[in-house]
């Protein structure tokens, strides 16, 4: 059992301190914000996150898992301190580091015993050395510390199931001992460990999120070409995926990719990139297919609809993945305001979503099921393939629509099936034009 001390309770925190105490560690978590800090004393997680609350509520209970705003109370005894705050984009592209800038120092100034700091947050290659002279600069000259990298690679929606069987450990530091201590942390998971120096860690994390965006972007790249030729992008994936070489992950066509992580990173990356002199061209691509991929899913339903004044668009899922409530950087956002500013009139479901949407897009209207959205519906739009819009009942859905129009932005269903249903069905890649319900018959009104 080793104590441990967590700054940030984000997505990667909570998850952190939550998980290494159900392995039987003390954990404390900092949290500065009073409003979240009373909510995480209560036993309730602030984000969505399947499981993530029974584990929180248990180990508090076990008292393994503790909250404070206190730096001294949580420094007290903590042996090694994960930093995970938040590294957001800032105004140029590049990872805001104040978050993180501010944790070293009140660590520095609270660190009163030896102990390992250890870089959970993405961060640009070399904010470990910035963070071991801020804390050097900030702490007593009797304490002894080392920093060690050990990125994050938790997909939201499934962050405990990768956190407790990872494909891998990533250290990184200076300080060969202070990383194999790190290591034993992790034994438990009986993962690989790749141990090497801080600044090849930080880039590992950089570049595998811009190479799972690059294979996103490229299988969005080919969608559009199948679609101008009359070749089937599924298809098309699964025999490529069938390559061992390939393999069959990323490569889902769809409106691109969102979130807290590929975004930033990949931009942030970019940065790095111009910033050393390199010319990251195909980082540009990438970035630019990804903002295609939205804006020709808009085109589409303008293609279907016409003069989009006035028209009742109904959207299916907000949240940039399923099984998160994460808003950040979601692709629906990008594709609502633009129809807003052509017009229409919006109406969306997402089963944990709305609450953070309304806060982004508060001039449209949610609903309480899919069914209430397809209501005098011109158009029916899924973003986010979440399970339950996978069985629909479509002949209810027919009835309450305006017409049959649906849009499939993460190709859910097959076009045939669609057709046969009576409805005009465009997916994303699929076989060039919509698929027409009756042929001969001017369907849309």
């Amino acid at each position: 059992m080793r104590s441990i001390c967590v700054v940030g309770t984000g997505y990667v925190g909570l998850t952190t301190g939550v998980c290494f105490a159900d392995l039987g560690n003390t954990v404390t978590c900092v949290e500065i914000n009073q409003e979240k800090l009373e909510l995480l004393r209560s036993g309730k997680a602030p984000i969505y996150e399947p499981g993530l609350e029974e584990l929180l509520e248990r180990n508090m209970r076990a008292g393994r898992l503790r909250f404070t705003d206190d730096y001294a109370v949580a420094l007290e005894s903590a042996e090694l301190v994960f930093i995970t705050v938040g590294t957001p984009m800032g105004p140029d592209g590049a990872a805001d580091l104040s978050q993180v800038e501010a944790a070293a120092a009140s660590i520095g100034r609270h660190l009163t015993r030896n102990a390992i700091i250890i870089d959970k947050s993405t961060v640009p290659v070399g904010t470990g050395d910035m963070v071991f002279e801020i804390i050097r600069a900030h702490t007593r000259p009797d304490v002894r510390f080392s920093v060690v990298s050990n990125p994050e690679f938790l997909r939201e929606g499934s962050a405990l199931s990768d956190f407790f069987k990872p494909d891998r450990i990533v250290l990184g530091s200076t300080d060969r001992a202070a990383a194999e201590a790190v290591a034993e942390l992790h034994a438990p998971l009986g993962a690989p460990v790749i141990i090497t120096d801080l600044r090849t860690a930080e880039m590992i994390k950089y570049a595998s999120n811009a190479f799972l965006a690059t294979r996103i972007s490229f299988i969005n790249e080919i969608a559009q070409i199948c679609e101008k030729l009359g070749a089937d992008v599924k298809e098309v994936a699964r025999g490529m995926g069938a390559d061992r070489r390939i393999g069959p992950h990323f490569l889902d066509a769809g409106v691109g990719y969102g979130g807290s992580c590929f975004p930033k990173d990949v931009l942030a990356l970019h940065h790095m990139a111009a910033s050393a002199g390199c010319h990251p061209q195909l980082l540009q691509a990438v970035m630019d297919i990804n903002q295609s991929a939205r804006d020709r899913f808009v085109e589409k339903v303008a293609t279907l609809l016409g003069d989009l004044n006035g028209k009742c668009v109904g959207v299916l899922g907000l949240s940039f993945k399923p099984n998160t409530d994460d808003m950040r950087e979601a692709p629906s956002v990008d594709i609502i305001r633009a129809l807003l500013r052509n017009g229409a009139r919006i109406k969306a479901y997402d089963p944990v979503a709305m609450e953070r949407a309304a806060e982004m897009i508060p001039e449209i209207t949610f609903c309480r099921t899919a069914y209430d959205v397809a209501k005098e519906a011109d158009a029916l739009l899924i973003i986010t393939e979440w399970n339950e819009f996978k069985q629909l009942d479509w002949e209810k859905i027919k009835r309450f629509m305006n017409q049959p129009v649906v849009l499939d932005g993460r190709n859910i269903y097959e076009p045939a099936e669609m057709a046969a249903r009576g409805f005009v069905y465009w997916g994303v890649g699929r076989n060039g034009q919509p698929t027409l319900a009756i042929q001969g018959e001017d369907v849309l009104r």
